[in-house]
């Protein structure tokens, strides 16, 4: 029947709205403004389980990202702050990956040979460019470029602010780990798999 498109159409969102405020009744209506709104209602009301929509009154309330959520690429190293070991070897694949060319690398030599070291001197990444595609993180052979939680990067300044330097970049592998707890877990899975299969083959 002619307009009965339009009809199931408007049926699923006046769904939404009932459910809507059946959801605000089931968790009440006080919780809202209280911190245990933010910490227990709203990461349910997030969930597939969740039945109506609903509003965050940021920046008071903040969701936390899903874990694949990605932005702007971040540099792993390990060790402390003051002594930090970079994964990234400036072997250069990230910026040949990437589709706006937003990444430049300048590998560090040694100053006594002048010879090229597995390190970078320099690495730095425009975020204006970067379309948060994570094809340097898909590529990188050495899960030492990752894609952040952090969106909340907005600045007064266009210009050098929002050239990232290997400084500003860098970020422990603790970090990581917190923000992408499965794919840590799931990567020290298959180091600890490739390390046991290397020692049975040299046993």
């Amino acid at each position: 029947m002619y307009g009965m498109g339009v009809l199931k159409g408007l049926s699923v969102t006046l769904k939404h709205f009932v459910n809507t405020y059946l959801d605000d009744f089931k968790y009440g209506f006080l919780w809202i403004g209280n911190k245990r709104y933010t910490t227990e209602v709203l990461p349910k009301r997030q969930s597939a389980e969740a039945r109506g929509i609903f509003t965050v009154q940021y920046p008071e309330e903040v969701l936390k990202p899903q874990e694949r959520f990605r932005f702007v690429p971040f540099l792993v190293y390990e060790g402390s702050d003051e002594n930090r070991e970079y994964r990234c070897t400036a072997c250069g694949i990230c910026s040949k990956a990437c589709p706006p060319q937003c990444i430049w690398i300048v590998r560090a030599n040694d100053p006594e040979t002048g010879r090229p070291l597995r390190k970078p001197a320099e690495f730095y990444v425009d975020i204006d460019i970067c379309m948060n595609c994570g094809s340097c993180a898909e590529f990188c052979p050495f899960d030492a470029i990752k894609m952040d939680h952090d969106f909340e990067l907005a600045d007064y300044d266009r210009t050098l602010s929002h050239i990232h330097d290997i400084q500003r970049l860098g970020k422990p592998v603790e970090y990581y780990a917190r923000i992408r707890p499965s794919y840590h877990a799931s990567e020290q899975a298959e180091i600890l798999a490739k390390a046991d299969k290397s020692a049975r083959a040299k046993g």
